[in-house]
């Protein structure tokens, strides 16, 4: 019986594993030893049953620079060819790429007043230009990352850094402004990528975004980019240098982007025209029926994915003198009133767009943080009630005035313009949440956007998540390391995206609650594992009472694999691509 027809028969099951400060030091202490070494550059296996892997993304990358990736679809690609010091698997277990040792107490890594962190690495490593990698790299890296300049996406990760300092060629040091409980953020997974200084020296600054290499990328992982056409497609060849004797499997690997979810689960599933099919927001049904086919598998793993949909702090109609829409000068015309967010939270219908649409692969949730399950609150109900939202509406005073069926105050219709990206399964939630609030009196104008474009981080294009020129958009999100911390920062006050900071920061609501921003800054030194917990779950429930995010469903991640395919091993806290160099075929 196949995995998906199995899940169809009984509840999902998957478990998270909780990570406790102590509980790192426990598990880094028995990381399992990386292959054998080699100080040559090996050739790939070049048998021809590993001629070409073929990977497909219904998102389409549209940049290879990790650090200054808007989204999933642009760290997948990049993850090929870069690589952090270390990342975590399934299990929440530390693993190390270009460290030769995952830090711990007993080794002299950490350090214990948890006010640094220092971190021995390989010294067979090369970027696939042939350049030795050293600790410059990392330091450099750094620097990079956090030069307002350069206007990274990934700085939440490095918020506790005061300095990071090589300590000799292979031996980096990482000094923290306090006591940091989360000391495994920076440099690792999806958001720790090495950049090579070399490469990215003469662009660390304004220029960043200049940068040849945020196309053609120099990396130390087991392939090298050698074409890549934003939008569409990136070809990959082994890299010469890897260390890895022996690895990557393949000669050729294709990374096509585009078209829709659904014909890349057919392109795996049915027809075998790919390898690899990424983030099947697929409905149910279509992908049981495709998975019958006995060609290929849909791998469901449980991780920190929320669908959720934000409401705009600002309003996206007016605009500055230097023509900034979803500006903090311009407060939301109705979403500023607590009520009318509540009254918008309850008119959503989360078991209907389960029960038609997700199936087993999503659960509703009332919370915006749900993995791991030590730090997801107990404290929020479900509850869909449009009674409720018609009351909450009517003592916030709205009312039809004039009889068109449309809600109005002040002289102002309650009318949102609702956005997302392209995607089938999505346009239907937004059919459900539109004839929900409908019902209510509010007009519900729907706009779908090209995922390439609505996830790009383009600050000169309107349409993206950041610039948020809408009163309501739905995506998914969630934490990409077993710490929250980085990914709950997105909704402090700091973090908002504005035409200063280049629509680079990620609290896309442009939510600012002083409360909430005191709760993050604690979190940020509290060593006492029970208390931080405590402390993040208190952020999320501030978020869902405030009503400024609206979580709709723990979206389990779906992708489809070829049972011709062998090797892949998924983790909720780095890309699906973490471990490529070891895919090869059956």
């Amino acid at each position: 019986m196949s995995i998906l027809s199995q899940l169809f028969r009984k509840p999902l099951r998957h478990q998270i594993f909780s990570v406790s400060i102590t509980g790192i030091f426990l598990l880094t202490a028995c990381s399992p030893p990386q292959p054998g070494a080699s100080n040559n550059p090996q050739p790939a296996n070049t048998t021809a049953n590993n001629t070409l892997l073929k990977l497909l993304y219904w998102q389409a990358p549209t940049i290879l620079n990790p650090h200054l990736s808007p989204g999933s679809k642009d760290f997948e690609g990049s993850r090929i060819t870069y690589e952090p010091l270390a990342s975590f698997d399934e299990n929440a277990q530390l693993i190390p790429f270009l460290a030769a040792e995952i830090p711990s107490i007993e080794n002299g890594g950490l350090a214990k007043d948890g006010r640094s962190v220092t971190w021995k690495l390989k010294q067979d490593v090369k970027w696939s230009d042939g350049t030795p990698f050293t600790a410059d790299d990392v330091v450099f890296t750094y620097q990079y990352l956090s030069n307002p300049a350069v206007a990274a996406t990934t700085t939440g990760n490095y918020e506790a850094v005061k300095s990071v300092e090589a300590v000799d060629k292979y031996t980096v040091k990482i000094n923290f402004h306090d006591k940091n409980p989360a000391w495994s953020l920076p440099f690792v997974g999806l958001n720790g990528m090495i950049l090579p200084r070399h490469i990215f020296a003469k662009y660390n600054g304004a220029n960043a975004r200049e940068a040849p290499a945020n196309l053609q990328p120099i990396g130390t992982g087991p392939y090298r980019v050698v074409q890549f056409k934003p939008g569409d497609i990136i070809i990959y060849e082994p890299n010469p240098f890897f260390r890895e004797a022996g690895k990557p499997f393949f000669k050729r690997v294709e990374l096509k982007g585009g078209g829709d979810a659904t014909s890349a689960a057919r392109a795996v599933l049915q027809t075998q025209d790919a390898d690899f099919a990424w983030n099947l927001l697929v409905e149910a049904p279509i992908l049981k029926q495709l998975e019958s086919a006995g060609k290929g598998q849909v791998r469901i793993s449980k991780g920190s994915f929320v669908e959720r949909i934000l409401l705009n702090q600002t309003d996206p109609n007016q605009q500055t003198s230097d023509g900034e829409r979803s500006s903090l000068k311009f407060p939301h015309p109705f979403f500023r009133d607590k009520k009318v967010r509540q009254a918008f939270n309850y008119a959503i219908d989360r078991e209907t767009i389960v029960k038609q649409l997700y199936g087993v692969t999503a659960t509703p949730t009332a919370n915006i943080l749900v993995a791991p399950e030590s730090y997801a609150s107990p404290n929020n109900k479900l509850e869909f009630n449009l009674e409720k939202a018609a009351a909450l509406l009517q003592e916030a005073g709205w009312k039809d005035s004039n009889g068109n069926g449309i809600l109005d105050k002040d002289g102002v219709e309650l009318s949102v313009l609702f956005q997302t990206s392209v995607n089938p399964l999505r346009q239907k939630i937004q059919e459900i949440v539109k004839q929900n609030l409908t019902s209510l009196g509010v007009k519900v104008e729907l706009k779908s956007i090209d995922p390439s474009i609505l996830f790009s981080g383009d600050p000169a294009n309107p349409d993206t998540i950041n610039r948020f020129q809408a009163d309501m958009q739905m995506f998914s999100s969630g934490n990409s390391n077993p710490d929250p911390g980085a990914y709950m920062k997105n909704w402090t006050c700091d973090e908002i995206p504005t035409k200063q900071n280049n629509w680079s920061k990620q609290n896309y609501a442009r939510y600012c609650n002083p409360e909430y921003d005191k709760l993050w800054k604690q979190s940020t030194t509290e060593l006492d594992t029970q208390k931080r917990q405590q402390l993040f779950i208190k952020m999320n429930d501030l978020l869902i009472q405030d009503a400024v995010v609206i979580p709709l469903v723990a979206r389990a991640e779906v992708d489809g694999i070829s049972n011709r395919l062998a090797g892949v091993e998924l983790t909720p806290w780095d890309t699906k691509t973490w471990n490529i160099k070891e895919w090869k075929r059956k």
